[in-house]
């Protein structure tokens, strides 16, 4: 057992530092040896546990998707009404984004690859549906109260709150610079978590 929890440990602490590397420099940039360097371990090592840079590369993808769909399932929506429902979810996407930019540039690298690596992760699919499933159950719920709107689907609804959560993350820069305007500055961000269920819960029951 305590073999067990040493290896559990040192994949854990393997992911953690790769992430951070693939997100620094990207699938192309980033060296499997500075992430040795980083958990004090060997390449030989790393690809014991993930068998290539591409092996561990897939890993990081799927635990960072697998971490924002094990959040939204802990939420509990069926507890809660529609709106409100709807409106934690939409607050909850923006709370995962804020504290894992990684996240958000693990997937803006994946995209520039033409989703390559993502499709050869079929789990990615099966981790998606329950998200849409969750959202489907409230919308439906809200739609049998005549709460919301019966014209858009559980898809549309998570791409409105992902496009905004993911914008002040992936365009902090180049908004900020422009707009002269601080995404994410702390003073701010309760303004900015609020209006997202503020348009969600609007745009479903207009």
């Amino acid at each position: 057992m305590v073999a067990q929890r040493d290896a559990e440990r040192t994949r854990a602490e393997l992911l953690d530092v790769a992430t951070q590397v693939f997100a620094e420099d990207g699938f192309s940039g980033a060296r499997v040896d500075v992430i040795a360097e980083r958990t004090r371990t060997t390449k030989r090592m790393i690809y014991y546990y993930f068998a290539s840079k591409e092996g561990l590369y897939l890993a990081v993808l799927e635990r960072a998707y697998l971490g924002i769909r094990a959040a939204e399932q802990e939420l509990h929506v069926g507890d809660l009404s529609p709106v409100d429902g709807v409106r934690r979810l939409a607050e909850l996407t923006f709370d995962h984004h804020q504290a894992h930019p990684e996240f958000i540039r693990l997937v803006s690298i994946e995209n520039i690859h033409g989703g390559r690596f993502i499709a050869r992760l079929d789990s990615l699919r099966e981790m998606g549906n329950p998200a849409a499933s969750l959202l489907e159950d409230v919308l439906s719920r809200g739609r049998s109260e005549g709460t919301f709107r019966a014209d858009v689907d559980a898809v549309d609804v998570h791409m409105v709150i992902s496009a905004y959560c993911v914008f002040p993350v992936a365009n902090q820069h180049t908004f900020g610079y422009l707009f002269d305007r601080d995404l994410r500055d702390p003073s701010r961000r309760e303004h900015l978590r609020r209006t997202i269920g503020d348009l969600v819960v609007a745009w479903l029951t207009a």
